[in-house]
Formats: C-alpha cells, structure tokens, sequence
C-alpha cells in the first residue's frame, strides 16, 4: 500500500472534482476513477451520473490536475444491488433510499475494493461529512456546512471503510467549493447541482417503476382509517408516507397518505391530525462503530435524509433491530426509509424503518 496514493470517486460534478484538486495541492498521488452505472435499456434515457457529459467533464478536469483518470464498469453490481433494490422495495409497497446501497454496495464496495487492488491508501469521495480519528476508531461527524450534511447516505459505513476513507471537502460551504473551482481552473465551477435518483434517466420514478416493474402497481381500494371506500388507486408505488397532492379522492378537507397496506393493496388516508409517529422499528441496524451503544440511549433522528432531527430514545431489540421513541411525533415516518441516530456532531448509525 502506497501512503501517498489516493483514488479520487470522480462524477464531472462539482464536488469531487474540488475533492481531487485539494488532494493534489496537499500533495498526495491522485487517481480518478469514475463508475460507469446502469442506465437501462435506452427507454429511461441515461444515467444522470454517467452520462457521455459526465465523463467528459471528469476527464477534463483530471487533465487540468495532471492527474489519471479511469471510468470502472460497475453497471452489472449496480444494476443487482441498487436498482433492483428499489423496484422490489416499490413492488413490496415500501419506499426505498437507493442511495444508501449505492453508498454501501457500490462506492464503498466495488469502487473500494478497487482503489485497494491499485494499493491506495485511502478512496476519497465529494460527500459533505468529516471524520475524526484517534488512533483505534474513526467516528463519522456531519459536514460544516449543515444544509449540505450527507452523513445520513453515509451511515452504512463500518470502522475498515472509514480507515481508508477522506472527505476532503467536509469542513467547506458549496459557495466556497465553487470558488475553489474557480481558483483551481475547473471547467465544472458552475455545473449545476446533480439529481437523486441518477438511473431514472428522463423519468420521473413513478413513471421509471411503471416502465420496469409494472406488476408492483396493482389497483386497490383507498380508505379511511374507519375502513370506508373512497376511491380507487393504480398502485400502492405511486405514493408515499404524508403524500397530500395527487390521492384523487374528493373531499371537503385535505386528505394524506397515512398508511400503505401491501397484503391488501390499500392505501389509508385521512386529515394531517393522524398523520405522524412517535414509536417504530427499524431493522438491519447498522452501528458505525462497529458495537451498538449502551440501550437505552438517548439520540437525534433523522427519519429522511432531508428531515428535521428530533430527539428520541433507542432500546435494543433482538436480531439487530432497534425500537426508537420519538420525543414528538413526525410526518414522514416511512417503511424503506433509513432511520439515522446522532449524538451531536457524530452519526452512530441507522436501520430501515418498519411499521
């Protein structure tokens, strides 16, 4: 392993591009790899991080850094562990973060295992988090700028990965990403901000879940909590937890999705007062650390990746699943979800949320 060596995730965006010219400037030996990712069958249109586009742009600024720069095939691992992911999580009637499989089987998993076989040291991302290590463990802090955190779709990181992990853009605001941009001469300065969801191509996911999983939208009833018909859907995907617009029920007051009910295909729904949770599970707990902390415990949750933290209690359950009680009741408590805990700056982890 070569200390010096550090493979750069490169994407033409913004972020990572900033993340590999700091590198080179504090001196390290940099290689730019760059996932080439599923992007259908031509009918979704290209994946938003891959894009012809995209690679230009990556190897324009690895030119302008002086730096290698190859494009890893990853659209087979991609195409098993985070698209179909989320088709069968829509198909069960949940509503899936495809992001933290990417990050956990993808990035931190065949790109990982990758920059290794080159003997890097270390594979650097342009995620907004830090990390802070004393010797024996590396703890995942959120980033400065807070409104630009991604600690959460980081949260499925273990005590290896993050041994071997830099964020070197963590402790920066965007605007003053960009203008380092502009002092290291990057064409990407004034790129736009990347989309979520980069395999939809064109489509918006409903219309990308009817094209490529069309049996995960059966029809069925919507009720209300008392169990009365008001209508009909085209498919339990089509919605999620605290969804107003869209329901097509006629009705005197607004109504939410406060509930989807696979076994039955049916979709609750009702005014915002019964919308919201205090109590639920999550399951497939993952603990940064690598030990789960002391039950019960006292933390901040995040139950989206653009949710408001609330303060709440997690006790241990059997089989790495948690019950987490919330100090108030929040909206958009949603199975497939990632629940994630902090306690202050630092992310101890997170599970999938079940009802």
């Amino acid at each position: 392993m070569n200390p010096r060596r550090v493979v750069v995730a490169m994407s033409g965006g913004v972020d990572s591009s900033v993340a590999a010219a700091l590198l080179v400037e504090q001196g390290y030996e940099v290689i730019g790899l760059m996932l080439r990712l599923w992007a259908g069958d031509g009918r979704s249109g290209s994946n938003r991080c891959c894009s012809p586009q995209d690679i230009a742009e990556a190897r324009d600024v690895a030119t302008t850094l002086g730096i290698p720069f190859y494009v890893l095939d990853a659209q087979a691992e991609f195409k098993q562990t985070v698209v179909d992911f989320f088709l069968r999580g829509y198909a069960q009637g949940l509503t899936p973060n495809p992001c933290l499989e990417c990050n956990r089987h993808i990035r931190w998993g065949h790109l990982y295992r990758h920059a290794m076989a080159l003997e890097a040291a270390f594979l650097a991302t342009g995620h907004y988090a830090r990390l802070e290590s004393n010797g024996r463990a590396t703890r995942l802090l959120r980033a400065a700028d807070r409104a630009k955190d991604q600690s959460y779709v980081l949260s499925v990181l273990g005590q290896e990965q993050l041994a071997h992990a830099l964020f070197p853009i963590g402790d920066y605001s965007k605007p003053e990403v960009r203008r380092l941009a502009a002092r290291f001469s990057l064409s990407v300065a004034d790129r736009p901000e990347s989309q979520d969801l980069c395999f939809v191509g064109d489509l918006d996911y409903r219309a990308f879940v009817r094209l490529h999983e069309p049996g995960s939208l059966t029809p069925g009833a919507i009720l209300d909590r008392q169990g009365e018909r008001l209508g009909m859907h085209e498919g339990l995907a089509n919605y999620t937890i605290g969804q107003r617009k869209g329901i097509g029920v006629p009705s005197p007051i607004a109504l939410y999705v406060l509930e989807k009910v696979p076994e039955t295909h049916s979709l609750i729904v009702g005014p915002r007062e019964m919308l919201g949770r205090r109590r639920f599970e999550a399951g497939g707990v993952h603990w940064v650390s690598g030990q789960a902390p002391g039950s019960p415990c006292r933390v901040a949750v995040r139950v989206r990746y653009k949710a408001r933290e609330v303060p709440g209690v997690v006790n241990a359950l059997p089989e790495g699943r948690v019950e987490v009680e919330l100090e108030e009741a929040v909206p958009d408590v949603t199975p497939g979800q990632a629940a994630v805990f902090y306690d202050g700056d630092v992310c101890l982890g997170g599970g999938l949320i079940q009802l």
